[in-house]
């Protein structure tokens, strides 16, 4: 009788900045301390959500500079290539593709309180391409089981044309696609109070 060989486990890269003052949530008008702080709590908060997940996905945080935040959570640990986000996330999944991955998702720290769930939907996608659209018309995730060197290619970054601009890309591709659950980034002070927070 054959010993089954074991199947590797989707991967989830977590894409955070390192949180420098200054540098991180800018938007959110706050004292740049202030700022760093939220950010670095919304990352810790994606992190400790996709625990949930044990068993189902593993884990990677890739940074875009080196920094010893987060170190308490026992995870993967990569850097972002340069270029834009395109480009990086291209780099990242393909990386992980080439590796025997059989789905790779990069997410966003940008959504506390993102259920779980709405990352169990993306991976149980049977499209080459799912995506986790943010209400502010860009995407808190993408996860692929299949990429093109152009899917992100003619795509206006942070903007409320994000998403549909990464729809294009995908059918000049023709790489099959489905689009999961919404959910909502947190990069205005509008967006604090939606949480219950007051910016300091």
């Amino acid at each position: 009788m054959s010993t089954p060989t074991n199947t590797p486990l989707p991967l989830i890269v977590v894409y955070a900045k390192a949180p420098v003052p200054g540098r991180v949530k800018t938007r959110l008008e706050a004292d740049p301390a202030r700022a760093a702080e939220l950010h670095s709590a919304f990352v810790r908060e994606t992190l400790t959500m996709l625990s949930a997940l044990h068993g189902e996905a593993d884990i990677e945080i890739s940074t875009d500079e080196a920094t010893a935040a987060w170190s308490d959570f026992r995870l993967a640990r990569s850097l972002q290539s340069p270029g834009d986000l395109g480009q990086r996330m291209l780099v990242s999944l393909s990386r992980a593709l080439d590796q025997g991955r059989p789905q790779v998702m990069i997410l966003g720290s940008d959504s506390p309180g993102l259920p779980p769930e709405h990352i169990r939907t993306l991976l149980r996608s049977r499209a080459e391409v799912a995506i986790g659209p943010a209400e502010d018309g860009g995407f808190y995730a993408i996860a692929c089981r299949e990429i093109a060197p152009t899917m992100f290619e003619g795509i206006r970054w942070s903007t409320a044309d994000t998403l549909q601009d990464a729809l294009r890309a995908l059918q000049r591709c023709g790489l099959t696609f489905e689009v999961g659950p919404p959910w909502f980034d947190v990069d205005t002070p509008r967006d604090l109070e939606r949480l219950g927070l007051q910016q300091l």
